[in-house]
């Protein structure tokens, strides 16, 4: 019996036993007077009259009503850009010493500020998710074995005083001298900053390790793994870490990789959600049973919700000043709402872009439902991501197949300059475009009303393009880079979706010739 394990996993289940937290409306409120109060002689706390709101009666509801609600580029034109420049003592205490630059799907270049505190928030986060294991039954010998994170490369840039790097690099970078022994692919590799020559480098190391757990965004893993297999002339990835067990997912759904995943493996493993962006650590699976995560309520984050309805947001996707918002004790179950964050990193009433609900109120679970600027309503047909991700999971039962990417623009018919949706989908068999057409639009008008009512409307027809999955990998590194936490905007507005079609057409082209 493997005696270290034992004791680590002893360990875990008596720190998740003895783990106690405040209500989570106790938490909350105590999370924002700790902020308030750490930020109170800052510039946008003096602005916006911190010290007022701490001696108010409802804080909530007065920081609500002096603070307005921030997307990055509201934030960054007024207040980062200062911090970015080096100025101190912004919208936080201090000077950073790291920016996240994220390559996500909404934004080509935010830089957003990460405080030493929120290094800790994040830390802690993954510890909590750790002591979470507990509840997963894994055997002794699971806490002995190494965990792969494959994010972003850990050689930050240094500009003007600072580092930079994608927030996967920057949290890895940090991590705890103990934990060495543990991580994998270890400091050197993971510094390498061409993914191609890392992920042939895990290759070739792949052998010497005991690979537990892995962690990374299911594209870029599964694209591993293959290159794993490949370099080794294996069956599966169990051939050469026997020993896995656990998948962390975040930044996309894990349902449609599933199947393409599964393939690579020996025998099932668990898969685990978390809720990860740049802007902090925000929620993790913490019990089996369920895809939802908790919130993470006494880590420095502050959490309010706006009802995701057109009255309270604007045309370009944010939230309109005077929109209803509401605090944790407020919510119920099953409505959507486009959430709002204030941090250690000196976000304020910030709009990170999800939407959400809440599956389980008491235990403070919720499932991402979409972004709020990949929302289809061009003519009224009201689909979140969540929604077309749903339909999609129709089309790949009907079909037996894995459609792992998709894209969707909502665009005029050339031939009489009616809206149209047409969608691009990954996958790597076989289909027939018209067909796959025909039960995506069967799928979704049966599961959305508003769609449906559209469809008899002024949404005058469906087209779907199946190209290899490959096409979308190479959009990403040709648009932006590979691996990290690079993601494919699933909706797109029409003239960026021209481009992604000419570099289709190109694609082809090219394999034609």
């Amino acid at each position: 019996m493997p005696l270290l394990g034992s004791i680590i996993k002893k360990g875990i289940d008596l720190g998740h036993t003895l783990t106690s937290v405040d209500s989570p409306a106790e938490a909350q409120h105590k999370v924002l007077k700790q902020l308030l109060k750490k930020a109170k002689d800052t510039a946008f706390g003096q602005h916006y009259g911190f010290e007022e709101i701490l001696d108010s009666e409802d804080i909530a509801g007065e920081f609500a009503r002096r603070v307005p609600p921030h997307d990055y580029d509201k934030i960054a034109s007024e207040w980062w850009h200062r911090t970015l420049d080096g100025e101190e003592d912004i919208t936080w205490p201090g000077k950073p010493e790291y920016f996240a630059v994220s390559s996500g799907t909404t934004s080509n270049s935010k830089h957003i500020p990460v405080t030493d505190e929120m290094i800790a928030s994040i830390r802690n986060a993954g510890i909590r998710q750790v002591l979470a294991l507990a509840e997963f039954d894994l055997p002794p010998e699971f806490f002995e074995k190494e965990i792969l994170m494959l994010g972003s490369s850990t050689d930050l840039q240094e500009k003007n005083g600072h580092l930079e790097g994608e927030i996967s690099g920057i949290s890895a970078s940090n991590i705890p001298f103990w934990f060495d022994i543990y991580y994998k692919p270890g400091k050197e590799i993971a510094s390498i900053n061409d993914w191609d020559a890392r992920i042939e480098r895990i290759a070739q190391e792949a052998p010497h390790w005991d690979v537990g757990s892995l962690s990374g965004i299911p594209s870029w893993i599964e694209l591993m793994l293959r290159r794993v297999i490949d370099y080794h002339q294996l069956k599966t990835i169990h051939d050469i870490w026997p020993n896995l067990s656990v998948y962390t997912s975040g930044g996309v759904a894990i349902e449609p990789y599933k199947k393409s995943l599964e393939k690579l493996l020996a025998r099932p493993i668990i898969y685990i959600d978390t809720y990860l962006a740049s802007e902090g650590f925000l929620a993790f699976q913490g019990r089996p049973g369920t895809q939802a995560m908790q919130l993470v309520l006494d880590n420095g984050i502050y959490f309010e919700f706006v009802p995701f309805e057109e009255k309270n947001m604007q045309d370009d996707g944010t939230v309109r000043p005077d929109a209803e918002v509401l605090t944790l004790d407020q919510v119920t179950e099953g409505q959507e709402y486009v959430l709002l964050i204030s941090t250690v990193t000196g976000a304020w009433r910030y709009m990170i872009g999800d939407t959400i609900q809440f599956t389980d109120k008491a235990r403070s679970e919720i499932e991402i439902t979409g972004r709020t600027k990949f929302y289809l309503n061009v003519v009224g047909s009201q689909l979140s991501v969540n929604k077309m991700e749903d339909g999609l999971k129709q089309v790949s039962e009907h079909f037996d197949v894995a459609i792992k990417e998709f894209t969707v623009a909502a665009v005029r018919r050339e031939s009489d300059g009616e809206y149209i949706h047409h969608w691009y989908l990954g996958c790597d068999d076989p289909l027939d475009d018209a067909r796959v057409a025909e039960v995506l639009d069967q799928a979704l008008c049966d599961n959305n009303k508003n769609y449906k009512v559209a469809r008899s409307k002024a949404l005058k027809g469906v087209v779907t393009t199946v190209v290899p999955c490959q096409v979308f990998v190479d959009w990403n590194e040709a648009t932006k880079h590979k691996g990290g936490q690079v993601k494919m905007p699933r909706v797109m507005k029409e003239e960026a979706f021209r481009e992604w079609e000419a570099f289709v057409q190109n694609k082809k082209n090219t394999v034609t010739v």
